[in-house]
């Protein structure tokens, strides 16, 4: 029966490249393994391990690295979309346009499935890399962040909706048309902004999407001011159109402040409580 010497010398790297590096020495039938050349045992502290190892570390920490900027830059490109629709939205809402309105319903389904896309990208991201301290900061944010575009790219569809269901007459009296083209106008430099900030993450964009808000605030408390005062001469139509569209325009605000705050979340640390 063949006896294993308890004193073999570990496998070396010598060993591992060429199998002429074992000899065979002889002694009451025992074996043992000895190696030519480098001494250079493979284990958890050789050196040939620990280059590996310090390989695919930093083979693991590039792709990390570079679905984080994808999230960023997909959150970009969402919010831009959202752009393009409140701007829209608003056009074909002043300015009955049903063709701008048909474009806006249209292009919501791009945003929603982009939105999808992201929100799959951050999932898999917290199930493979495990983030910690910012880096998990930017991905949960991220979640939310999305849901909220999605939702504001919702709004611009339902502003847009007034405008087609009400095609060819204007959507509100003209009593109030001028402080609808002031909100619209507010919404898209909000949108706009917004697209700054996520590409910058500059907490003094977050102060001016803040302070813009306010502005609709009040401009959506004079709506609501106008449809209830004993002067308003629209009917039940015009009011229950006045009072959305009111309202869609201060949500789509209060939206783009939600995500100021999850940006300064991401760059500070601190949450901002809700109003």
């Amino acid at each position: 029966m063949l006896k294993v010497n308890r004193a073999v010398r570990p496998l070396c790297a010598a060993d591992a490249r060429a199998a002429g590096g074992f000899v065979q020495s002889s002694g009451r039938g025992h074996r043992s393994l000895t190696c030519h050349g480098e001494h250079d045992p493979i284990g958890p502290d050789s050196p040939v391990v620990q280059r590996a190892a310090r390989r695919a570390t930093n083979k693991m920490r590039d792709v990390f690295q570079h679905e984080m900027r994808e999230v960023q830059d997909r959150l970009v490109e969402i919010a831009e979309l959202v752009v393009v629709s409140i701007r829209n939205a608003t056009a074909a809402f002043n300015e009955s346009n049903v063709s701008l309105a048909d474009t806006v319903i249209q292009n919501d389904q791009k945003i929603d499935a982009l939105t999808v896309v992201l929100d799959e990208l951050s999932i898999q991201i917290l199930a493979r890399q495990n983030p910690v301290a910012r880096d998990l900061r930017i991905v949960v944010s991220a979640l939310r962040i999305s849901a909220s575009l999605e939702r504001m790219g919702d709004i611009a569809e339902h502003i847009a909706q007034l405008a087609r269901y009400r095609f060819p007459d204007k959507v509100v009296p003209k009593s109030l048309r001028e402080t609808f083209a002031e909100m619209g106008r507010l919404d898209v430099v909000i949108a706009e902004k917004l697209v700054d900030l996520l590409r910058t993450q500059d907490p003094r964009l977050a102060d001016e999407i803040r302070d813009q808000d306010d502005d609709i605030d009040e401009l959506h408390v004079s709506v609501f001011d106008k449809v209830l005062g004993e002067t308003w001469k629209g009917g039940a139509v015009d009011t229950v159109d006045a009072t959305l569209a009111s309202r869609y325009h201060e949500r789509f605000a209060d939206h783009a402040v939600s995500i100021a705050k999850k940006v300064q979340y991401l760059v500070t640390g601190d949450w901002v409580p809700e109003d």
